[in-house]
């Protein structure tokens, strides 16, 4: 199961990929359109902003823009940085490797195997997609 934070990031920069213009949308127009707490989104897009996939400009006229193409924002990426590893359990992560203190060979773990298939099947899905195909569905 993802966190409302990542689905709220998710739903935000689907809403600003969605923008006619370039131009910056203030955090209010977010928060109002997607039903997300403005100060719980203003922590995600501060998260997203230092990840570098936002941009932002101050005071009158100001708000959060994409800095890429949403056609080169893969959902992957997004994922992780809101989310942390794509895998279920530590063992199987593939950037965020931990060896499981209950299991003695990764080898004949049953429950490694399986999670390796979720994962591969998982970061499939996520690496295919970008901002572009999430705001098409």
């Amino acid at each position: 199961m993802i966190s409302k934070k990542t689905k709220y990031g998710l739903k935000a920069l689907g809403y600003l990929a969605k923008q006619k213009s370039d131009g910056p949308v203030q955090i209010s127009s977010i928060a109002k359109s997607e039903n997300i707490s403005q100060k719980f989104l203003e922590s995600i897009l501060l998260t997203l902003r230092k990840a570098g996939f936002l941009g932002s400009k101050k005071g009158k006229g100001g708000g959060y823009y994409l800095l890429k193409n949403p056609d080169e924002i893969k959902i992957a990426s997004i994922y992780r940085t809101l989310e942390g590893p794509i895998a279920m359990v530590p063992c199987v992560s593939l950037n965020f490797y931990e060896k499981c203190n209950d299991c003695d060979s990764e080898k004949e773990c049953h429950v490694n195997h399986l999670m390796i298939q979720i994962r591969d099947n998982t970061l499939a899905i996520l690496e295919k997609n970008t901002l572009a195909d999430f705001i098409k569905k």
